[in-house]
């Protein structure tokens, strides 16, 4: 490089320097900032498309996992819901049964239903005491409403129960309302009792209550028992039947009770 060409550009730089807040100059500076700032962006814009594609995916797979999070939390809430909804409804028929216990004359004794028996020929229950508990055959097994059945059977630490809709088992009853008495039989339906052999022309009536009679010995006076739901009478017939409904939701709930202070006896 000649000296001329270095004179000329050491002219043009202290031109430059002498000339760089000129006003003149102010338009070309703004044009050049913003072309510099389209070439930076131009030259950024694959870096840039990368990281947002990567943001993406990123954020994508985040709201995947946070949604499967989310669905699990949920699921195990539902079943909280569904345990705590059993839990107060059970307590529900544990306040009832105590309720229930507080009216009675007799003590009474809480089990709870550990079983039932698997042939469907069998209205069975197996609970959680037995004769270290002072169980008895023969002992009433009481529920929140009534009465339910009593103990056929009895082990050292669990006994079974009859229930009072078993087709072997019968009860002594008599209507509330008149007095009425006649024996209870269970059907092998859990939702029916008949009483046979009632003459036609005895004071009985559609929704009367039967309470246990007291006769026999095995089961004090006084238990509800059913509510009469049909009375059949056959033409010609000196006889009507009664179909009547435990009272004793005998397929709910996982405690009942056991009357105490009774004389054992021997299994109606």
């Amino acid at each position: 490089m000649g000296w001329r060409a270095t004179l000329a550009i050491g002219c043009s730089l202290l031109l430059l320097f002498y000339l760089r807040n000129h006003p003149a100059l102010e338009t070309p500076r703004q044009f050049t900032i913003d072309s510099a700032a389209i070439i930076y962006r131009i030259a950024s814009a694959p870096q840039a498309a990368f990281q947002g594609v990567g943001e993406f995916f990123k954020s994508y797979s985040t709201l995947r996992a946070d949604n499967d999070r989310l669905v699990q939390e949920n699921l195990v809430l539902k079943g909280q819901t569904q345990k705590l909804a059993a839990v107060l409804a059970e307590n529900g028929r544990y306040r009832a049964l105590l309720r229930s216990a507080q009216t009675l004359e007799r003590e009474v004794m809480v089990a709870e239903i550990i079983a039932m028996t698997a042939a469907p020929s069998r209205h069975e229950l197996v609970i959680d005491k037995g004769v270290a508990d002072a169980v008895y055959v023969g002992q009433p097994l009481l529920g929140a409403d009534g009465l339910m059945g009593q103990v056929i059977r009895v082990g050292q630490h669990s006994s079974h129960a009859l229930l009072i809709t078993d087709a072997t088992h019968a009860v002594p009853v008599q209507a509330l309302r008149s007095g009425v008495r006649g024996l209870a039989e269970g059907t092998g339906a859990l939702n029916r009792l008949v009483v046979r052999h009632i003459a036609a022309t005895t004071d009985i009536q559609e929704g009367d209550t039967l309470v246990t009679s007291g006769l026999g010995g095995i089961f004090p006076s006084g238990y509800p028992v059913a509510t009469v739901q049909t009375i059949v009478r056959q033409p010609g017939s000196s006889f009507s039947q009664v179909i009547a409904v435990p009272i004793a939701h005998l397929d709910r709930g996982r405690h009942v009770m056991l009357a105490l202070d009774l004389t054992p006896s021997s299994s109606q």
